[in-house]
């Protein structure tokens, strides 16, 4: 039984409180190397097409599980949940997996990120000395695992420095190259990149676009956690449109001042932290190092509270029987130690596999984001058969339903459901087609482990492995990773 006076405090967060919220959990280290990372793939014109593609797309993907989390209130199992309920337990494992295996590789690409902008200064950890910045992650890594074991968790200090550390050089990188660095003629002098080689035309350049849109974008889910915590459901709605367009609007000025300050190749020739790099065109030195402070903060308090949630989803995976109980055994400190050792563990193994491929950072982000992007696809396939059918495909478990129960959903609600259901939906497939296809394969790759210890924890229950739908989808993930094998073994493809 919930009291009235406890229900009154939970719900006592105001819109902005919520809008502030959303921007702080959404704008990352992503945005500091928007720059280089756009120009490598497009010109202006193709970048303002992208982010009108993806401001819908995206907003349509946070709306699919705001209205998910209205319509399912018991499903709080993270964003797998949606999928399971869905299409079942292995489609819901796989999203969860996926999810897990993106924020871990999230993790490595903010290292290496961390120490590439600390070696412009440090040339300890220039790029000449990798195997430099790789133990040094390795430290950082296993001494935030140290921490969290303890159940010393991120203080809401450590968020408002970092939220401020981040936003403060976002301001005045946009003010300086605005009224400053800005020339309309540089803007405009190949608009299309019809006169710059090696980006392609109007529709590949797009294509290029999308992934890097997503990934600043990652943590717009989120929203849909505060809803518990909000004054109303109106509040909610309003908060997510308002933070998304004010996230949108940083990311948009950003990308497009900098095609006003450097020409489209200078900025593609630009290191990671490429916004550091403008600003110092525009101001000089100091610039650049202010946005790199503000960027190593940012990046510091993301890696620690990220680490912490990096182990989320195999301990809820755990408790809702996809993986092994023990995994999501947590100590006397409340802290899931199992679940963290071994998020800690792989990141340590992503650490070795990138840095002896000498993996890039845009290579990161681009195999995290088509991880990232499963359960956004499920959910939103999963809110199109709520929309149409009332419920998924099947349940999950025998004699449990994860369908019928939630509120009654007006039919104007439910029309409007259907459409925010059916764009998510193209959006998210339209991502995967615009990714490039060794990053699909290698992502089909990285699932592939998994198996393993689904298929344990199904045989200990005494529960059939997979049903035919499932079958086929682990036919699909084999085939994949093994193209992806052949072409590792043949050169053909490379991480």
């Amino acid at each position: 039984m919930i009291i009235a006076g406890e229900d009154s405090r939970r719900r006592s967060v105001p819109m902005w409180t919520l809008v502030g919220l959303i921007i702080g959990s959404t704008v990352g280290a992503g945005i500091f190397s928007l720059p280089q990372n756009l120009a490598s793939v497009a010109a202006p014109g193709a970048t303002l097409i992208g982010w009108a593609i993806a401001g819908v797309g995206m907003l349509s993907v946070a709306f699919v599980f705001h209205v998910l989390a209205r319509r399912k209130p018991h499903l709080d199992s993270g964003v797998y949940a949606y999928a399971r309920a869905g299409l079942g337990d292995f489609i819901g494992f796989t999203a969860g997996w996926g999810y897990w295996l993106g924020s871990v590789i999230a993790q490595v690409g903010y290292a290496t990120l961390f120490f590439s902008t600390i070696g412009h200064y440090v040339p300890l950890f220039s790029a000449d000395n990798r195997w430099v910045s790789a133990g040094a992650v390795t430290v950082l890594t296993w001494v935030i695992f140290a921490v969290l074991a303890r159940g010393v968790h991120q203080a809401a200090v450590l968020n408002a420095v970092t939220t401020v550390a981040k936003l403060l050089p976002i301001f005045a990188f946009i003010i300086l190259a605005a009224f400053i660095g800005f020339s309309w003629d540089r803007f405009t002098l190949d608009f299309w990149g019809s006169g710059d080689g090696g980006v392609g035309d109007v529709f590949e350049q797009v294509q290029g676009v999308m992934l890097f849109t997503v990934w600043v974008f990652i943590g717009v889910e989120g929203a849909s956690v505060y809803s518990r915590q909000s004054r109303s459901r109106s509040d909610v709605a309003r908060a997510t449109v308002v933070g998304f367009l004010s996230v949108l609007a940083l990311l948009v000025s950003v990308s497009v001042l900098s095609f006003g300050v450097l020409s489209r190749a200078e900025l593609a020739a630009l290191p990671d932290n490429s916004m550091a790099s403008v600003l110092e065109a525009v101001v000089g030195p100091w610039g650049g190092a202010l946005v790199s402070l503000g960027l190593c903060l940012s990046v510091l308090g993301a890696y620690v509270s990220w680490q912490m949630l990096c182990a989320e989803p195999v301990m809820m995976m755990a408790v809702d029987g996809l993986l092994p109980r023990r995994i999501g055994a947590v100590n006397d400190s409340g802290a899931p130690w199992v679940a963290q050792l071994i998020s800690t563990t792989v990141i340590q193994m992503w650490v070795i596999v990138f840095f002896l491929n000498e993996t890039t950072y845009v290579q990161m982000v681009q195999l995290a984001t088509v991880l990232y992007l499963l359960p956004y696809l499920f959910s939103a396939f999963y809110l199109v058969l709520l929309a149409v059918r009332g419920k998924g495909i099947s349940h999950p478990q025998a004699g449990v339903s994860f369908d019928d129960s939630g509120p009654e959903i007006p039919r104007r609600d439910n029309r409007r459901h259907l459409l925010i259901g059916l764009v998510a939906l193209v959006y998210s497939l339209w991502l995967f087609y615009a990714a490039e296809p060794r990053y699909v394969l290698f992502g089909a790759l990285s699932v592939l482990p998994g198996l393993i210890p689904y298929a344990w924890t199904r045989r200990l229950r005494g529960e059939r492995l997979f049903n035919a739908f499932e079958w086929c989808v682990v036919a699909l993930i084999c085939v994949a990773s093994a193209v992806a094998v052949w072409g590792l073994a043949t050169g053909e493809m490379a991480l």
